[in-house]
């Protein structure tokens, strides 16, 4: 089922049936973007498995991308700036 890739929630979606102003009715992030496509890879270059997408720069926001399918949603979850802030002050805590 798929979900939304910012907060894990799942998305009623029927098919690939995405508009591009369909936000997740759970955080309000926008739905048709790259960390929701089923082609978004972090570790791979330009953080896209599809090689003919020309891909966007802001990977978090709405694109017209002709190869877009929507993914399970959940696994590419931004980090907000306070938990990576609190980790790094945690991990160079003196004692």
């Amino acid at each position: 089922m798929p979900g939304c890739a910012h907060c894990g929630g799942k998305l009623d979606i029927v098919g690939n049936q995405v508009g591009r102003r369909d936000t997740c009715p759970h955080c309000g992030e926008e739905v048709r973007s790259c960390r929701n496509c089923r082609h978004f890879d972090e570790t791979v270059a330009k953080q896209c498995k599809e090689p003919f997408a020309e891909v966007p720069s802001d990977k978090d926001e709405a694109n017209f991308c002709e190869f877009f399918q929507v993914g399970e949603g959940g696994l590419h979850a931004r980090e907000n700036k306070d938990t990576l802030l609190s980790a790094a002050e945690a991990l160079f805590k003196k004692k």
